[in-house]
């Protein structure tokens, strides 16, 4: 194995910069000036994504940014000890010890062994002291390197040497109560073994207690013994990813939280599992994977409102896989057979083939090939447009309550379709069955019962009272709602000043949240819509059209403004957002707009639904026809007139850009603009 880090790497009391962006990016190109990868700004930018997500400094004066990266060619650690210190979101102040940990994207287990062991000595006093007292980089690179090639006996840190450890120092005669934990973060190298260690060291120093701790690191994990697990009187998850195989927990009582707060809290942790020990009423393991995801840890402290939007988006998520792939496939379809191919696809597809192609009812203009690929494009088109709202439906339970709220959800969401009831059959019933299936799963029951709970017990009742109150109470009154709603908006799009009414507001809605739930509502409504149309029904295609070209308009407009309008005016790396903007913006991604959103949302969030309002009443002006529901300039064939739907987004999107261009030089100079670097640009699918 190559040495990890070398004294090129290393930085000793250099001013790197005044903030941890600046740090990170220091260290990224250290790392790429000695040949370990390829890229400075992907490495920077998969560091910064890490770091977005959980900040990564720890009490002590310590800061670990770390990534896994394509662009990192070789394990590499980039070390710096900082005067003055960065802040890097610890509690207790500036972390003036930094290792950047770089790990390739395939990096094996050996390696990664090696890094993680250098997260846990990052809990030893000794080390760290040492590396504060170091004189030359020699001595940093010495120090780090006996850290994480130990002797022999301790070697294994991918084998859970935190469990080893707690098992070797078993029950005394103080010893009453037994703890059994997990940690686990994204990348499984740095967080997921000092909180482990941490965990440990807080158990050795807890009376009445015995605790053992399972890391789950990308390195591998070393499972505890069931025996260990069946013995437990409660569970530590302190976890940032889903627990493995979570079932061997099952009706254990639980104390769940994020890797972070094992690391800085454990021994809050442990007194929290220790009354949960205690209370029949705490919550508990479920049979399945529900309450051992990782989204679970944040979602208990977080209000009612941010709860619902993150199952009704999970199940958002989720759809639109089935809507783009359905809707570019529809629309394919008719440009192999043209408009009127829905008349007879179903027929054609079955009673046809490639050797008996159909000869009666052509339509397309490439005869009867044409015909035909053009009927299996759409029908296999329009079966995936079926499965939306079920989708919807199953995966907003799933977000409730995991794996046992999968069938009931999409079960419920089928009979939301047999009701009429729509997609807002699909997000009500998805809502049922997901709390139907959560409070059936939390039920204390028998052992030789609970391997049955999450497959058969949990689906078969979920399903039967989600379901029958969607078809005995829900169903007519919610089918009633959404004829009347879809009836006003096709009056409203099918009439000419309403029509770019409706427009109007639906661009304000495409570009008031870049992608959030607001954006995302505007999205399910036209996609969902599409199953309707027909050819004498071409309100959904209108609204459709609309929707997409105000989604394009943000990012594009960032980037008309950032890379050509008014360089100047943006820091270095909201002009590198901005390039990758366009492609983005064209694609039909809002999400492209969100890093200078986050940067400046005042100026341009307002600036953004001006834009999106004057794109979504043009489009409905020229009526605009879109019979694809994503893909944005690249599904051309799929939209008419082209001509008026790219004269709608060039609109919206110089408008936007010149507003912003404005607004940056209200309240702000130019040299100001150079205040903290944005995020990298997201790449999530609108």
């Amino acid at each position: 194995m190559s040495d990890i880090i070398t004294p090129e790497l290393v930085t000793l009391d250099v001013p790197l910069g005044t903030d941890k962006q600046s740090v990170i990016r220091a260290l990224a190109e250290r790392v790429v000036a000695q040949g370990r990868a390829t890229s400075a700004q992907e490495l920077f930018d998969d560091a910064w994504a890490r770091e977005q997500k959980d900040e990564t400094g720890l009490p002590g004066g310590i800061g670990i940014p770390h990534a896994r990266s394509a662009s990192v060619t070789e394990p590499t650690l980039a070390f710096a000890r900082l005067t003055p210190g960065v802040d890097f979101g610890a509690p207790d102040g500036p972390a003036d010890i930094v290792f950047l940990i770089a790990a390739p994207a395939g990096a094996d287990e050996a390696h990664l062994a090696v890094l993680s062991q250098l997260a846990r000595s990052l809990m030893n006093d000794g080390f760290m002291s040492g590396l504060r007292a170091a004189t030359t980089p020699s001595d940093a690179v010495r120090i780090i390197t006996d850290a994480v090639n130990p002797a022999p006996a301790s070697a294994p840190a991918a084998e859970a040497p935190a469990a080893t450890r707690a098992e070797a120092r078993t029950a005394t005669a103080t010893k009453t109560k037994k703890i059994v934990a997990v940690t686990a973060c994204a990348t499984g190298i740095a967080h997921t073994f000092m909180a482990a260690d941490a965990l440990t060291a807080a158990g050795a120093e807890t009376d009445g207690v015995e605790l053992v701790v399972e890391p789950q690191g990308s390195s591998g994990y070393k499972a505890l013994p069931q025996s260990v697990i069946d013995d437990a009187d409660a569970v530590i998850f302190a976890v940032d990813v889903d627990v493995r195989e979570p079932q061997r927990f099952a009706g254990k009582p639980v104390v769940r939280a994020g890797v972070k707060r094992g690391i800085e809290q454990p021994k809050q942790l442990i007194a929290e599992a220790l009354a949960a020990s205690d209370n029949p009423n705490a919550a508990r393991v479920q049979g399945g994977a529900a309450t051992a995801s990782a989204s679970d840890a944040p979602a208990a402290q977080q209000s009612v409102g941010r709860r619902i939007q993150r199952w009704l988006l999970t199940g958002v998520s989720y759809m639109i896989p089935f809507v783009a792939g359905g809707g570019l496939l529809i629309a394919l379809g008719f440009l192999l057979g043209g408009y009127q191919v829905t008349q007879n696809a179903a027929n054609v597809i079955i009673q046809n083939s490639l050797w008996d192609l159909p000869t009666d009812g052509i339509t397309s203009p490439l005869g009867p090939i044409g015909q035909y690929l053009g009927s299996v494009a759409f029908m296999i088109g329009a079966t995936s447009m079926g499965f939306i709202v079920a989708v919807l439906a199953g995966f907003i339970a799933y977000a409730i309550a995991d794996r046992p709220g999968i069938a009931p959800g999409f079960v419920a969401g089928a009979v939301a379709v047999l009701m009429n009831a729509g997609f807002i059959g699909g997000i009500i019933g998805g809502l049922l069955a997901g709390f139907i299936a959560w409070w059936l799963g939390r039920f204390d029951a028998p052992r030789w019962l609970r391997g049955l709970m999450p497959v058969v017990i949990v689906p078969f009742l979920g399903s039967i009272f989600a379901s029958g109150l969607m078809i005995l109470f829900l169903g007519r009154p919610i089918a009633a709602l959404m004829a009347a709603l879809t009836d006003g908006l096709t009056s409203l799009a099918a009439s000419g000043a309403g029509a770019i009414l409706l427009g109007v507001i639906l661009g304000l809605m495409m570009c008031f949240d870049l992608g959030g739930p607001v954006n995302k509502v505007a999205y399910v409504f036209a996609t969902t819509g599409l199953a309707a149309a027909t050819q004498t029904n071409t309100a959904p295609y209108l609204i459709m059209a609309a929707v997409m070209a105000a989604g394009m308009v943000p990012p594009l407009a960032m980037a008309l403004a950032s890379t050509l309008l008014a360089r100047k005016k943006f820091t270095p790396v909201e002009r590198e957002n901005g390039a990758a903007a366009w492609l983005l913006g064209a694609s039909f991604i809002s999400e492209g707009a969100i890093p200078f959103a986050a940067a400046d949302p005042l100026r341009v969030i307002p600036a953004s639904m001006v834009g999106g309002a004057i794109t979504g009443g043009l489009s409905m002006l020229f009526g605009v026809q879109s019979f694809a529901p994503h893909g944005g300039i690249f599904v051309f064939f799929a939209i008419n007139p082209f001509w008026g739907f790219a004269l709608a987004i060039v609109a919206g999107t110089v408008v936007t850009a010149l507003i912003v261009v404005a607004l940056k030089g209200i309240g702000r100079s130019t040299k100001d603009a150079a205040v903290a670097e944005a995020a990298p640009a997201a790449t999530v699918a609108a």
